[in-house]
């Protein structure tokens, strides 16, 4: 499990997995045969999330291996990512309400030896304890075992759902502000209100080969509940007309400018954006930092290769720069700095996001419905 920062690697991951696994993926794809053996799932969600690959380009070589029909649930958990960023982006205010509540429960857990034991991976229960070690080893875990991880979390260990999604966002690599809030919002039965998802030992072995013992879990928890609705607030994501001869700001989601929806267009200087811990309210890992910066680095050394005039800025410093469109980093972190500090941006938005979001007004089942015409979009 060594996920190195650079698009060369992500694409001859890609399509290692296309030509030798995919076929497998719908069979398997819910299996944790543990860390030393993924080749059942693609493991691309690392650099999808930062657009060293993007979805359209892993669903079109999926697509040029097999039918549509042959590769539905792959595609369709491309486009989860999408869809929970749709979802949010229409309602942003699940995410502000979320650091406020995490901020304040911040202050009542940091001594609360259950928390100090879960995050130590000193807990009762085995198969927890070795996946808090694989998380902070590999900064991965496997999508069922992130299910498991977070029910485990909030219904056994009877941890607020939000530490633990600080948690994940502090070491996965493929993090990203949507995915990770409301899949443990899901999981919890507020994302979904009454719907919770409850561990069960006997799913876990079967999905483990039965690799752990003594899993004594609470499989009678009741949902969470909470009093908050969130509206759809109508937002507009359409593109400025002239986007010629002005510089761009590239942030930690899109580092692949050669392959995004304005890769023809001639801009100024790019530069690309790093925000390290100090202007976020989620502290990353050290590993989390390293591995964003050498996406960067990686981004920067293909723009060279290009000819093109680019340099890397940290977030802060963008208060400095004028005369700028900027790749929309989606609800999160960056966006946060910039509403903060009031930073006017006109956002370019790839041609995937508004297509898909449109239908991220209810839920992933509503959503699946029109996969086929997203994806007929892509040829």
């Amino acid at each position: 499990m060594i996920f190195e920062a650079s698009r060369a690697k992500a694409l001859n991951l890609l399509n290692n997995f296309v030509e030798n696994n995919l076929a497998e993926y719908s069979k398997l794809r819910n299996f944790d045969f543990g860390p030393e053996n993924r080749s059942n799932i693609s493991c691309l969600s690392p650099y999808i999330t930062h657009g060293i690959i993007n979805e359209k380009e892993v669903i079109q070589k999926a697509l040029s291996k097999f039918s549509f029909s042959k590769n539905e649930k792959f595609i369709q958990e491309v486009l989860w990512r999408t869809y929970w960023k749709g979802w949010l982006e229409l309602r942003p205010n699940v995410w502000t309400d979320y650091l406020a509540e995490l901020n304040q429960i911040k202050n009542e857990f940091q001594n609360n030896q259950n928390y100090l034991s879960a995050t130590d991976g000193k807990t009762d229960i085995e198969c927890f304890n070795a996946w808090v070690n694989e998380l902070k080893d590999n900064n991965y875990l496997h999508n069922h075992t992130r299910m498991w991880f977070a029910s485990i979390w909030i219904f056994t260990l009877e941890l607020p759902w939000q530490l633990g999604a600080e948690f994940f966002m502090q070491h996965l690599y493929d993090g990203d502000a949507a995915s990770n809030t409301l899949g443990w919002r899901w999981v919890a039965g507020v994302q979904t209100q009454g719907k919770h998802y409850l561990a069960s030992e006997w799913n876990i072995k079967k999905f483990t080969n039965n690799r752990f013992e003594n899993i004594k879990l609470n499989e009678n928890a009741p949902p969470k509940i909470s009093e908050k609705s969130y509206q759809i607030i109508k937002q507009s994501f359409t593109n400025p007309q002239n986007i010629e001869n002005k510089n761009l700001l590239i942030f930690e989601n899109n580092l692949s400018f050669e392959i995004t929806d304005f890769k023809d267009n001639s801009f100024k200087k790019i530069y690309l954006v790093s925000n390290k811990n100090e202007n976020r309210s989620i502290k990353l890992s050290e590993k989390l930092v390293k591995f964003k910066s050498q996406l960067i680095e990686d981004q920067g050394q293909r723009l060279k290769d290009q000819s093109i005039d680019y340099q890397i800025v940290d977030i802060g410093e963008l208060t400095n720069i004028e005369n700028c469109y900027g790749l929309y980093p989606t609800v999160g972190e960056n966006l946060d700095f910039l509403n903060s500090n009031n930073l006017k941006i006109n956002f370019l938005y790839r041609n995937l996001d508004q297509l898909a979001w449109q239908y991220c007004n209810k839920g992933f089942f509503n959503f699946k419905n029109y996969i086929p015409k997203i994806v007929s979009t892509f040829n």
